[in-house]
């Protein structure tokens, strides 16, 4: 409160200082063009009078004379030194000069006066003898003035002090004066901010009701902070009164929360486990093909092995059976070689996957090979539509995260499009595009299919969302994804759709996750 006080004191003070240096600076100026003004005159006049009244004591060789006509004109105190030559300028006939304390004395030096100085000729008239309407005027020499500015300086000076000493005297008035209008104002004000800061500190029972025997405004603002008092206490017991309704609300409230997402959390690994089932049928059913392959041939090289031994036995074998043989065996044992090297690629992605998804370990790992990995795990989905899946990825981009997290992201993404994108027998395309951005990994995840509303962008990310409830789609997939890229891997990732076009969800991942 103190603070205002003083600052609206300090705002008064500045304003009547500036107005009053405005008005007095101009007095000042005004003061100094009439003293310059009348300075100018002074010289002129001075000029003029000895112009006049110097040629006839000058032209008879007058001193006493001349020097009583200067010292006339030195009665003036701006008047410092006059200087009296001869024709050619080179001799000085008189001269006079005001001394340290103020007393004129004769010049006795032939020293030059300073710059500051003014000089006019004096010329003395003669008739001329030859024509009586005619006059002869002669160059009998010149004056050289010097003035003062010491008398100005002086008045503007004390002019100045007087204006100072008039600014700095109505300052204290102005002081006094608002000090105690303003307590008027604070004094009340004082009363209601320690009352309030009272009632934001104690209970509403030890505030004590302000006095309202005022008849002002402040009477009045007394008036409202006691009924606004009294309004608290009445509202304060009716709020005491409902928390504890609400306190054992909340116990309920909150063990049901906790029960919400505990079920939440269990449905979210439900999804994620899901996830992996469907992996776990396709990658089965995917390895029956290389199995069976690898079985026949390995039973065709059982029987031509029989056969060709059963010859050997008996001594009749023949030379175009061994050549038969010899390419069963060869194109059998390709085609086992070949099936099983398939089924243990499948095995061992399928095995990386399922460990990194059920174990949540940071690594380092090649992005696109991984990718690789996973779209092999979900080939058998992917055989079943018409949607091919490219991948744009350099091979030497690495990332040291969870890796389980970014396959369990990416196949969200694929099944989310198998499900939403796309309708039966659609054929369709989606691009997997990967690139390093100083130390931030970006995955462009696009497809073509029909595309995500307007009005339901803001919501995909939601749990429990779906379109598609019953048919295939749980509301989870979408929302995994999120709290991965958010939550375990410290990323973003938005969404970009155009209904009829398709959509492309752009993920950035840091390199290495702390």
């Amino acid at each position: 409160m103190h603070r205002i006080y003083l600052r609206l004191i300090a705002i008064f003070v500045v304003i009547v200082t500036v107005v009053l240096t405005i008005s007095g600076t101009y007095s000042q100026y005004k003061l100094s063009e009439r003293l310059e003004m009348r300075d100018s005159q002074l010289r002129l006049s001075v000029l003029a009078r000895l112009q006049i009244s110097l040629p006839p004591a000058l032209w008879n060789l007058d001193k006493s004379k001349v020097d009583s006509l200067l010292e006339s004109e030195m009665i003036a105190p701006e008047v410092e030194e006059i200087r009296v030559y001869d024709a050619d300028g080179s001799n000085l006939f008189s001269g006079k000069i005001r001394n340290a304390v103020g007393k004129i004395v004769n010049v006795n030096t032939n020293i030059p006066m300073e710059d500051s100085k003014v000089s006019a000729s004096l010329a003395y008239t003669t008739p001329d003898t030859n024509n009586r309407n005619s006059e002869n005027k002669a160059a009998i020499g010149h004056i050289e003035v010097k003035f003062s500015r010491a008398p100005i300086n002086a008045v503007l000076s004390a002019e100045l002090k007087h204006k100072i000493l008039e600014i700095l005297a109505l300052d204290l008035i102005l002081v006094v004066a608002l000090s105690f209008s303003l307590r008027m104002v604070f004094v009340p004000l004082t009363q209601l901010r320690d009352s309030l800061n009272d009632l934001a500190t104690h209970e509403t029972e030890e505030v004590e009701e302000l006095p309202e025997n005022r008849r002002d405004e402040f009477g009045e603002v007394a008036g409202g902070f006691n009924r606004i008092q009294r309004k608290l206490k009445s509202t304060i017991e009716n709020t005491r009164q409902a928390e504890d309704v609400a306190r054992r609300a909340s116990v309920s409230a909150e063990q049901a929360l906790q029960n919400l997402r505990t079920a939440q959390n269990s449905l979210v690994q439900a999804e994620r486990l899901a996830s992996l089932g469907g992996l776990v049928a396709g990658v089965a059913h995917e390895i029956n093909t290389p199995l069976g392959i690898t079985l026949t041939g390995a039973s065709t090289l059982q029987e031509a092995t029989e056969l060709i031994q059963t010859a050997m036995n008996t001594g009749n074998i023949k030379k175009s059976e061994m050549v038969r043989y010899l390419e069963t065996a060869i194109e059998s044992s390709r085609l086992i070689l070949g099936n099983t090297h398939r089924a243990a690629e499948l095995i061992q992605s399928f095995k990386q996957i399922a460990v990194d998804q059920t174990n949540e370990i940071k690594r380092p790992f090649n992005v696109k090979e991984y990718i690789e990995e996973v779209l092999m795990c979900l080939a058998p989905k992917l055989k079943k539509t018409k949607i091919q899946v490219s991948v744009n990825c350099a091979t030497e981009i690495e990332l040291n995260t969870y890796s389980g997290a970014f396959a369990q992201i990416l196949t969200n993404l694929i099944m989310n499009a198998l499900t939403h994108a796309y309708e039966v027998d659609d054929i369709g395309h989606i691009d997997i595009n990967v690139q390093m951005l100083n130390s931030v990994l970006e995955l462009s995840f696009c497809d073509d299919g029909k595309g995500i509303p307007a009005e339901y962008l803001g919501k995909i990310f939601d749990p429990f969302f779906t379109t598609k409830l019953g048919k295939g789609g749980s509301g989870l997939g979408l929302n995994i994804v999120y709290n991965l890229i958010a939550k375990q891997l410290d990323g973003s990732i938005i969404v970009e759709s155009v209904l009829g076009k398709g959509t492309r969800f752009i993920i950035r991942i840091p390199c290495s996750r702390p």
